[in-house]
């Protein structure tokens, strides 16, 4: 199995958004929530319209751990969620299969599809796996943070931050090429 490392560039954050938004909503909204809520995508896949619509908070037990962890909604994404879920019923699943009239979410293989093709719409060589998105969340929430790495790993619920720090992929050979960086 490849290890997969978070997408640290902006640029491919914005490409890879943009060419969701035009191609299919439900996929943009995905991806987009994945990036500002940083769970496993077998927990957004069960989300459902009434857990997100209106809310400025999502309090969802994880699948994996069972713990309920309660984060901020994104203004942004909260704004994403007004326009995309407005039409639709409380109990219908967010990420909902287009095909067929049955209320079910689509798949992890085919949310791995989805990130896979737009990978190659924007030619990024690199597979982009559902678990990219969380990676990513967690990456760009510990630079924005200030390195603040001990509320990174409360958020993902890690047990060590060694393992937060391998998860976003604060490696020696990045450690290496800070060190040789600085200038004074």
């Amino acid at each position: 199995m490849k290890f997969v490392m978070p997408i640290t560039d902006k640029r491919l954050i914005s490409d890879v958004a943009g060419y969701l938004e035009e191609k299919n909503e439900r996929d943009y909204v995905l991806f987009m929530t994945g990036l500002y809520l940083g769970r496993r995508i077998s927990d957004l896949l069960e989300y459902r319209v009434r857990d997100l619509r209106g809310k400025e908070y999502i309090e969802i037990p994880e699948q994996k751990t069972g713990d309920v962890v309660r984060l901020a909604i994104n203004p942004n994404l909260q704004k994403l969620y007004r326009h995309f879920l407005k039409d639709k019923h409380g109990y219908e699943y967010v990420f909902r299969r287009s095909r067929g009239k049955e209320n079910k979410p689509i798949s992890r293989v085919r949310a791995w599809q989805i990130l896979n093709s737009a990978a190659k719409a924007v030619c990024y060589d690199d597979s982009l796996s559902c678990h990219v998105m969380r990676k990513t969340f967690a990456y760009w929430l510990y630079m924005d943070s200030g390195g603040d790495i001990s509320m990174v790993q409360e958020i993902l619920g890690h047990e060590d931050p060694n393992d937060t720090r391998r998860y976003i992929g604060i490696n020696q050979k990045r450690k290496d090429s800070a060190i040789k960086g600085l200038k004074f």
